[in-house]
């Protein structure tokens, strides 16, 4: 599909540049602090995000308030088409490549230091000087945030115990020269669970956090239990992606690893039984907006990464996102539509056709399944593929159940369906008082009285497909196939041309 090999930032960068359409570049003076992500609101951002904004090309800013040469970009996936170009793959099978990458896993190698780019330029925290807020150009998203945050950092850690390691996407806050909160939701990522293992001994967590990274590491560093249990290091799936391993190189001051061709990476500890109010500089209350496009409340203590050294390669280029935005989309939701491929077909194999976690719930609350009925024993079976599903994923909270004749990315078709095939008082299945996700603000006691705690709520299905024995009523006016490129060719060029 694409003749680029992209291997790091810099060469997703060119292959962006060569695509029209893909990638825009600024010169004006932008400030970090709210500024960076208002203007990219209106570029680009999509997903959850306020309107108006839209979805759009990815962004470089190449002057920054504060940060003399740094260059930031933001937006890399905030489409799925442009997700299909970085990782070489139709937009419509991103969820059946991310599939086949978990089930055939190539573990990463170690290089030399020397043949590692991220440490071309080395600062330690003990030089004069030493300031993370002045070596990083970290944005915040508002005016409101807690601090800079690093949104897009790969961070890096081993089980103390077995050490096996793992990557995750974790928010993670400025708070001085050398401090990083770190928000780790409780049972639901590894790290987090490594970190517990190393505070009931009295010890550090080692932890890389690299920025700026191929994009195949982005989306598979996504993935979660029960698709990726423990022990599984999700760096496996994104070297399948590429089929190659993922290069990683020891630090320089913690026993840990770090993605060697990164643009940035942050060495550190998570220091045993230390906690730091998230708010701690704003006092405002609020974190940093998240997916659901809701401003996340600052968490009251937070575990704190104390920072050793930085490393980046010449000229680095800091990479962000938009919490709310369809980069979210991206990362969150294309594993797990891969998840609930794997899940599904292990139980009804070429039932259902495709799945699509929609941009309205952030990649994550939404999922839309495409399903196959063949014969009449298929009937109900479409419903069990659904209880599935929020099996492979737990957060999700909506599931919307459409023919073959439906488009599941088409959110439009889909509201067809449900307006035409969809009868609330029979087809809509609510399942209460089960854990989804806590960060949506109707899954609180506050919202209703029916919330027993924060997060457990409810599920619920909507059977939007034709009952087997009905489908003759049902059929879709049928046009005139036809080739439209044969009258506007420019309208209509193949895909990946």
């Amino acid at each position: 599909m694409t003749k680029n090999k992209v291997k790091d930032l810099r060469s997703a960068i060119e292959l962006l540049q060569s695509i029209d359409g893909q990638l825009v570049e600024t010169d004006v003076e932008v400030d970090p602090m709210g500024e960076l992500s208002g203007v990219y609101r209106h570029v680009g951002a999509g997903g959850t995000v306020m309107r108006p904004t839209q979805e759009g090309p990815a962004m470089i800013f190449n002057n920054v308030k504060g940060h003399p040469g740094a260059r930031v970009a933001i937006g890399l996936l905030a489409s799925r088409k442009r997700v299909g170009y970085l990782l070489d793959c139709e937009p419509e099978k991103l969820g059946f490549l991310l599939k086949d990458s978990v089930n055939n896993p190539i573990k990463p190698i170690v290089l030399p230091h020397e043949q590692a780019k991220c440490q071309e330029v080395t600062y330690y925290a003990t030089d004069e000087g030493f300031d993370i807020r002045k070596l990083v150009p970290a944005p915040t998203n508002t005016l409101e945030d807690a601090g800079p945050y690093i949104t897009l950092g790969m961070c890096y850690a081993s089980n103390p115990d077995t050490k096996e390691s793992d990557v995750t996407i974790h928010r993670m806050c400025f708070q001085s020269k050398d401090e990083i909160s770190i928000f780790l939701q409780p049972g639901a990522r590894h790290i987090g669970y490594f970190r517990e293992l190393a505070e009931v001994k009295g010890e550090a967590l080692p932890i890389s956090i690299s920025i700026g990274v191929d994009p195949a590491i982005e989306i598979a560093s996504c993935f979660e239990a029960p698709t990726t249990p423990l022990g599984y290091d999700e760096l496996q799936a994104a070297g399948a992606i590429r089929n190659e391993p993922v290069e990683l190189v020891q630090c320089l001051t913690i026993n840990e690893r770090a993605i060697a061709n990164a643009e940035y990476v942050i060495e550190g500890e998570i220091l045993p039984g230390k906690r730091i109010r998230e708010d701690i500089n704003s006092n405002t209350g609020k974190a940093m907006p998240e997916f659901p496009g809701y401003c996340g409340p600052a968490n009251p203590e937070l575990p704190i990464i104390k920072v050793k050294a930085v490393t980046t390669r010449k000229n680095p280029i800091m990479q962000t996102c938009i919490g709310p935005s369809e980069e979210h989309v991206s990362m969150a939701g294309i594993p797990t539509e891969a998840s609930i491929l794997t899940m599904v077909d292990k139980a009804m194999p070429g039932k259902l056709l495709n799945v699509y976690c929609a941009s309205s719930g952030g990649g994550k609350y939404i999922a839309v399944m495409q399903f196959k009925k063949s014969v009449p024993s298929d009937e109900g079976r479409q419903r069990q593929a659904a209880l599935l599903a929020f099996s492979a994923f737990a957060e999700l909270k909506h599931v919307f159940l459409v023919d073959e004749d439906v488009d599941p990315f088409d959110m439009k078709d889909v509201m067809w369906a449900m307006t035409t095939r969809f009868q609330a008082d029979i087809d809509m299945i609510p399942i209460p008082g089960v854990q989804c996700h806590p960060l949506d603000p109707s899954n609180q006691p506050e919202y209703s009285s029916h919330i027993r705690a924060r997060g457990v709520a409810c599920k619920a299905i909507f059977d939007c497909t034709v009952p087997f024995d009905k489908k003759n009523r049902f059929e879709r006016a049928q046009f005139m196939d036809v080739d439209p490129a044969n009258w506007l060719p420019d309208m209509f060029k193949k895909k990946g041309e």
